[in-house]
């Protein structure tokens, strides 16, 4: 599993790659439809309308990969924290039962409201 408590997890930007989401297309259950996707540097994460899905691409060639699934019924609270004009990231915690608080870092133009809004609406 990722190492969630050790800060902030990608530098994350809205991506319209196919290739994350067919690479998660596998793990999805029925019903389970991809919403959005974000990529980081190697690193990328899904949102679906059930849960968020954080991969992690690991070794010198990437082959390695961990999965965290993190469904949105274990969602207590979280909290959005648009960009700025000097601070240009914004950011999204999550705070999980049983696990703790999790906190993904976005680039710039990332619409965080949008992404509460589909957490609110899919967690309920």
């Amino acid at each position: 599993m990722i190492d969630f408590k050790n800060g902030s997890v990608f530098k994350l930007k809205l991506t319209e790659k196919p290739g994350f989401a067919n690479e998660v297309q596998p793990l999805l259950v029925d019903d389970e439809e991809v919403a959005l996707v974000f990529e980081g540097v190697r690193d990328f994460v899904v949102f679906t309308n059930k849960r968020i899905i954080a991969v992690n691409v690991q070794g010198i060639t990437g082959r390695k990969r961990d999965y965290s699934i993190l469904p949105y019924s274990k969602i207590q609270a979280y909290s959005v924290e648009t960009d700025g004009l000097m601070d240009n990231d914004g950011e999204l915690d999550l705070w999980f039962s049983g696990l703790g608080k999790v906190r993904f870092e976005f680039k710039e133009n990332v619409d965080l409201p949008a992404i509460a809004k589909h957490i609110a609406s899919n967690s309920l």
